[in-house]
């Protein structure tokens, strides 16, 4: 684990997490979220994205196929699942105990819910 990381706290924690998981998400699917932001609150930490489907999902939305998108965003965030958990346990300092991750497609919003290990 990299000490700078974990020694962030408030703000530039959040803002570290959002911009991170932002920039995984982008690397991954090639689209990155519009506005990604980033809360913790003593054991919990949410990331907020919105606005990160990709041309091909808009299209596919489009035509109607909005099951199909909803599995692939679900594949999407259980491919990236250990790099998510990486990010939010390097730039914490802590372990992850619990990963939830949600879409909803119609309205281009995503969440990545991290509960933590009480801290050492």
């Amino acid at each position: 684990m990299d000490l700078q990381d974990a020694s962030l706290d408030g703000g530039a924690l959040n803002q570290a997490i959002a911009n991170e998981i932002g920039r995984l998400l982008a690397d991954f699917t090639g689209r990155g979220a519009s506005t990604s932001r980033a809360f913790v609150h003593d054991d919990v930490v949410v990331c907020l994205l919105e606005h990160s489907l990709t041309k091909a999902e808009r299209n596919l939305l489009a035509a109607g196929q909005t099951e199909v998108v909803r599995r692939l965003r679900d594949v999407f965030q259980t491919t990236m699942e250990t790099d998510l958990v990486a990010i939010v346990e390097r730039l914490t300092g802590r372990r992850v105990r619990t990963f939830v991750s949600g879409s909803n497609v119609s309205t281009d919003t995503s969440t990545e819910v991290f509960l933590l290990e009480p801290p050492a």
